[in-house]
């Protein structure tokens, strides 16, 4: 019986509040500050396990897109329809800012926290990149690192892959790569919707800075369909 739209919508909400609360919120609570904080390597883990879990958890149900760039993706390799896409893509930038907002609520009972000050793991670059790498830096990155991750998923979930039922492991894992090397440059994204999220309970910079990481994002889910459809995958 075929999932109905509804189910896939709430899905896909879950789904990206759990990767945000969980990713953004092992920065925010857990993250490098201090000596039992997890550091850039835990939060590589926390997104890559939170797409993990919910692969298994929603997978079946949605397909687990919970990124916008993937759904769009998808629609260029002519796996989904451009009007299912859109509804995807409302459900993901909701579920991001509900995730964002119960980190914000948790964060927010702590001592001293502040969101302009701590803020809830929002993306950056130049001054408010981790290692302050530039607007060129950022923007390579997002769009090179999406095009890997994208690849990734269009290959663990190939009806040809005959390893297939490790689609969500392989595709959580290869976040966790990405996160371990694209941290300190722009605190990685290689999603809009997870950046959407933090950005507009921050404010201020995090706005101004988040066309990168919508655009960017996009831009190399696009080109990774295109090389999947017509260079990789050719019939």
């Amino acid at each position: 019986m075929e999932t109905n739209t509804f189910s896939k919508f709430s899905a896909e909400f879950f789904g990206t509040l759990v990767l945000v609360l969980m990713g953004c919120g092992s920065a925010v609570i857990a993250g490098p500050n201090g000596t039992s904080g997890v550091g850039f390597l835990g939060i590589s883990f926390a997104f890559g396990l939170s797409v993990v879990a919910m692969a298994y958890a929603i997978g079946h149900i949605s397909g687990c897109h919970i990124n916008p760039a993937i759904s769009i993706g998808m629609v260029v390799s002519g796996r989904m329809k451009a009007n299912e896409a859109v509804i995807y893509i409302i459900a993901q930038v909701l579920g991001a800012i509900a995730g964002a907002g119960i980190l914000l609520l948790i964060a927010s009972g702590k001592d001293g926290y502040s969101v302009a000050a701590n803020g809830l793991g929002q993306n950056g670059y130049d001054a408010f990149s981790p290692a302050h790498y530039n607007l060129v830096s950022g923007f390579v990155a997002e769009v090179v690192f999406t095009f890997i991750f994208l690849l990734v998923i269009f290959g663990s979930t190939s009806t040809k892959n005959i390893h297939g039922g490790f689609a969500g492991l392989s595709i959580g894992l290869s976040l966790v790569l990405i996160h371990i090397v694209g941290i300190p440059v722009t605190g990685v994204s290689v999603n809009p919707a997870r950046s959407i999220g933090p950005a507009l309970l921050v404010g201020g910079a995090a706005i101004s800075q988040l066309w990168l990481f919508i655009v960017a994002p996009i831009l190399g889910a696009i080109l990774s369909a295109v090389v999947w459809r017509y260079a990789l995958e050719r019939k």
